[in-house]
């Protein structure tokens, strides 16, 4: 029986302006071609693999096919290219009928984009984009072998994936209401439009709602994981909000947290309450104005609203790279003799 296994490589994750300002690492279109290219070689771990790749406007999704291992059948996914995000939410929804497990190369957004439309089918994410929160740095080739387990049934999914949780906003302004959602991270920012989309600033920070939080993470769930650690897999989530102008907002006195809010920038924030928020609970802010960011990047301008956040449990089915890997050496999967 042939294994399908969806790839996602986004061409735009890990090119933002914080490699100019800060200290992340960047990621260039030939190193995601061969970090592409271990994937594929990764997946010959297991016979009678088909590969299914989102096609792209820049030409990488071509060079990757043509470099592909002669053993592995490979083609593209018919679709629009759109050069946005709307291409990797278009490849997940037909990788979800199509595919038995992904493989995406992108960051935080890249992976949000595909979760929105993948549905239930196993996701092996790879960090090649900015803050490194929910894909991880792990090499191409391991990435691809894992896939394969899962994608063939060797590892069942049930047993080598986590649902990771994510954050639902709902922007309610007079009798309208938008809604947004994000995979590890949203916040409410004091800023007056989007521009650059990346957080600069953490003075710009109201607060927000994570999904998950570590002080080992960067970002909004760094600020939170100085408080509590609540695992990606956790029911709810962590809300809080910052001191702004030397008010806590809160009866209690603001608590000094530092976070990696930045690549490269250590600072010092002072939220003036947290509190960990179950499945489905709210967390509200007023807003004047300001911005909404999701997942590391400003994504929606809000005036005079209303922005109610909420963990839900319903992300994407995420593998254990390294517990499939040690689970198929312990059945004995790479023994040849």
């Amino acid at each position: 029986m042939t294994t399908a296994i969806g790839l996602v490589v986004n061409p735009a994750a890990g090119r933002d302006i914080r490699r100019l300002t800060g200290g992340a690492s960047v990621s260039n279109n030939y190193a995601k071609r061969r970090t592409a290219g271990c994937v594929l070689a990764g997946l010959t771990l297991v016979d009678d693999v088909d590969v299914l790749v989102m096609p792209d406007s820049t030409g990488l999704a071509d060079r990757i096919v043509d470099d592909a291992p002669d053993d592995l059948g490979v083609e593209f996914v018919d679709m629009t290219v759109t050069a946005s995000g709307r291409d990797s939410r278009a490849a997940a929804a037909h990788f979800a009928d199509h595919a038995d497990a992904v493989v995406v190369l992108g960051g935080d957004g890249t992976t949000r984009d595909v979760a929105q439309t993948i549905g239930d089918v196993p996701v092996v994410s790879i960090s090649t984009g900015t803050n490194n929160v929910v894909p991880t740095p792990v090499d191409g080739t391991v990435a691809g072998a894992a896939a394969a387990l899962v994608g063939s049934g060797a590892v069942p999914a049930a047993e080598a994936t986590t649902r990771h949780g994510t954050v639902e906003v709902d922007v309610v302004r007079s009798e309208e209401t938008t809604v947004i959602r994000g995979l590890a991270t949203v916040g409410v920012l004091d800023r007056p439009f989007v521009g650059t989309r990346a957080i600069l600033d953490p003075s710009d920070i109201v607060g927000g709602v994570v999904s998950r939080s570590s002080p080992a993470e960067i970002g909004l769930s760094g600020i939170a994981g100085g408080l509590v650690t609540h695992r990606p897999d956790d029911p709810g989530g962590v809300g809080f909000r910052l001191s702004r102008d030397g008010e806590s907002g809160a009866t209690a006195p603001a608590t000094r947290v530092k976070a990696i809010t930045v690549p490269g920038n250590l600072s010092t924030v002072d939220v003036a309450e947290h509190r960990v928020l179950d499945d489905g609970e709210d967390y509200a802010f007023e807003v004047d104005r300001g911005v909404i960011s999701v997942d590391g990047e400003r994504e929606h301008e809000v005036r005079d609203g209303t922005v109610r956040l909420r963990p839900v449990s319903d992300g994407p089915r995420l593998v254990d790279v390294e517990s499939v890997l040690e689970r198929a050496a312990d059945e004995g999967r790479f023994r040849l003799g």
